[in-house]
């Protein structure tokens, strides 16, 4: 892949990334807010921001690839330790989730309860999990030919790009 192919897909994920994680996931929230008692939805908020805290950070890492490649300045060992900091935060913020998930049950009163949108909200923290391993260590998003041709001819995922870089400590 040309440097020219590898500009304009990041001009299209860097953007996609910061919409969802600026926009899409913090409107859902707002929306359950307004719509339902807190009470009800925490653990569906609680996969909301876990997926808006990861997309932050993964439209902040396409954000650097981008500046990589059209020569952009920025401080690479500032971002590293961030990058390492936040995935140490994610995987805490994943072991927290049941937790999160029995407190839900607890203001439920022992109860699955549809007011509480348990199928929404158990999809939304799988979800975060997902983007993390998606960043942190494995590619899971097959988006273009090249990565389908890796999967079929390796039979496995490839290691995920973030992933590389804090093992290569550089971005």
């Amino acid at each position: 892949m040309t440097k020219k192919d590898l500009i304009k897909r990041l001009k299209w994920y860097y953007p996609l990334e910061r919409s969802h994680a600026f926009i899409t996931f913090p409107l859902i929230g707002i929306y359950l807010l307004f719509t339902n008692s807190f009470l009800d939805i925490l653990f569906i908020l609680y996969g909301l921001v876990l997926c808006v805290f990861i997309l932050f950070q993964g439209q902040h890492y396409w954000k650097l690839k981008l500046n990589r490649l059209t020569g952009k300045a920025f401080d690479q060992n500032k971002n590293l330790m961030f990058f390492r900091k936040s995935k140490r935060n994610n995987l805490f913020m994943i072991g927290l989730i049941p937790l999160v998930f029995i407190i839900q049950l607890y203001f439920s009163n022992w109860e699955v309860k549809t007011e509480n949108l348990m199928l929404w909200a158990i999809i939304a923290n799988v979800f975060g999990i997902l983007e993390h391993i998606n960043y942190y260590n494995r590619q899971l998003m097959i988006d273009n030919t090249s990565d389908l041709n890796y999967v079929i001819r390796n039979r496995k995922l490839k290691i995920a790009s973030l992933a590389k870089d804090l093992l290569e400590n550089k971005i």
